[in-house]
């Protein structure tokens, strides 16, 4: 059921953690489906309701420097240095976790992925519950990211007794992910911080191709609606057809009479593309479309996360 994100059920949802349930709540990314970080019998009712694959980790969400204390087992001075330029924020930092983190939410392996959100109800819940929140995507595993609280209703359904409504998130996907291994960085998952910034606060920064899934959205399709998404370079090239649409990422005159138009931005502004991403797919996805063209756009800055998205929203259909 959703509840408008007021204090009242804010703490509402707070004791539902505290007594090992699971809730829905916004962030600046997009929403959570959250359980009690410690507790490993709530954390598996979120595997369970979304359906992910058990060697899927989690990220968990903390509120404060003392809290990611109780997460990780140590903190290199580069996780200092990132935390004190994009915390709170979407930017996940993977490190070696305390042994209080259960093996469920890192998938057995030696580090935890943890973040601090930047919307104020997450940093409510988190605040009046006590406990890290260890909290996927509130959908169904490998389906379209919600980014508000009636695309968790509609896609979870009754599984979820509680869905906090905070609005629209303003950042819209995911966030950036890295891995801090003494005075190394690597980028595990593209997001909302560009990587660009993080270089330009804790140096080089590493990408390379990963062989074992150290962090979520590394699965070589993702984030995928159930209409057929295909990338394209030339819109000239597609047909002008009612069961179709196309997105493109800034407004301007199309030659297009029939085709479903929707725009990322009005003057290609990334962030705004960026924030508008999965709320275009979620309505276009509901038409039950026959195809979905979306316009490539230049991988710079957050361009990078959401070609991300949209190349992982291909795969599941090629």
């Amino acid at each position: 059921m959703i509840y408008p994100a007021k204090e009242t059920f804010i703490h509402k949802a707070a004791q539902a953690l505290q007594q090992g349930n699971v809730v829905a709540f916004p962030t600046e990314t997009v929403y959570g489906l959250g359980a009690n970080a410690l507790n490993a019998e709530a954390v598996a009712k979120i595997f369970e309701i979304k359906q992910r694959p058990f060697f899927d980790p989690l990220i968990v969400h903390v509120d404060s420097r003392d809290m990611v204390k109780q997460v990780v087992a140590t903190l290199p001075d580069i996780a200092l240095r990132c935390m004190d330029a994009f915390w709170p924020g979407p930017l996940t930092l993977v490190l070696p976790k305390s042994n209080s983190i259960p093996e469920i939410v890192t998938a057995g392996l030696d580090t935890v992925a943890v973040r601090m959100p930047q919307h104020e109800v997450a940093q409510k819940l988190i605040q009046a519950s006590g406990v890290p929140i260890a909290a996927p995507s509130a959908n169904p595993f490998g389906y379209l990211s919600p980014t508000t609280a009636e695309h968790v209703a509609r896609q979870l359904g009754d599984k979820v007794e509680i869905i906090l409504d905070g609005g629209q998130c303003p950042v819209g996907v995911e966030s950036t992910i890295i891995k801090i291994e003494r005075d190394n960085i690597t980028l595990l998952r593209h997001g909302g911080i560009p990587v660009e910034d993080i270089e330009s606060v804790a140096g080089k920064v590493n990408i390379i191709k990963h062989t074992q899934v150290e962090a979520p959205g590394q699965l070589p399709y993702h984030y995928a609606p159930k209409t057929k998404i295909v990338l394209i370079k030339d819109i000239t090239n597609i047909p002008d057809d009612s069961s179709c649409a196309i997105i493109l990422y800034k407004k301007r005159d199309l030659p297009f009479k029939n085709i479903h138009t929707m725009y990322l931005s009005d003057n290609g502004d990334m962030r705004q593309a960026a924030a508008n991403l999965f709320t275009c797919l979620h309505a276009l996805d509901a038409m039950k479309l026959a195809v979905i063209y979306a316009e490539e756009i230049p991988e710079v800055g957050l361009g990078q996360a959401i070609m991300d998205r949209l190349k992982k929203a291909q795969a599941r259909h090629s």
